[in-house]
């Protein structure tokens, strides 16, 4: 069943679920479904992600303004930083699918409204995961946690679609969401080797 979702690799987990020990999704199944509510196409898709991305990437901008710890900060301004790449890749997907080029900061201005990745708001993720903002290894936690809660909620919409276009789309910036888990995780794991 995962294999036909795309996996690559799949590892039985001994004590199902509940023996997992790292991050899930979490929220009522709806959460965030009503930003795809309007997206009848994989164009509209787009635009809904690239707010998203936006969202997150503001995200992490407040946060790096409200830590102390230089490193911190310099990690809140890494993650800000992979957003506009994530941006980059949403506005090269636009012009696959609509053969118009725009740059990011066209994109955004005329076209993309800001919001959260996962579709809670900056509160509500600190409130739902109780991050210290000055703990690395919290705030990786809470960045891998944010991608975990975009991936699921890609899934869901594009489950739901019933337009083949903007479900086709909603896969691929699921799989997208995978590769930056995989990032962070890698970096988690680099960190964790080094203490």
């Amino acid at each position: 069943m995962l294999a036909g979702k795309g996996f690559q690799k799949v590892y039985n987990l001994s004590g199902g679920i509940k023996a997992w020990g790292k991050e899930v999704a979490r929220g009522p199944e709806d959460v965030g479904l009503h930003l795809f509510a309007e997206a009848a196409s994989g164009e509209e898709a787009v635009i809904i992600g690239f707010g998203l991305e936006m969202g997150l990437r503001d995200f992490y901008l407040t946060m790096q303004r409200r830590v102390v710890r230089e490193a911190t900060k310099s990690l809140f301004g890494k993650l800000a930083d992979i957003e506009i790449r994530h941006q980059e890749q949403l506005v090269q997907l636009y012009e696959e699918l609509t053969g118009r080029r725009l740059s990011v900061t066209d994109f955004a201005a005329k076209i993309a409204e800001p919001a959260m990745e996962g579709g809670l708001t900056t509160e509500e993720y600190l409130q739902l995961y109780k991050t210290d903002l000055d703990s690395e290894s919290e705030v990786l936690s809470l960045a891998l946690a944010i991608e975990a809660q975009a991936l699921d909620l890609y899934l869901r919409a594009a489950e739901k679609s019933t337009d083949a276009g903007s479900e086709q789309v909603l896969r691929r910036i699921a799989a997208e969401e995978r590769s930056h888990i995989a990032m962070l995780s890698n970096y988690i794991e680099h960190q964790q080797d080094l203490a």
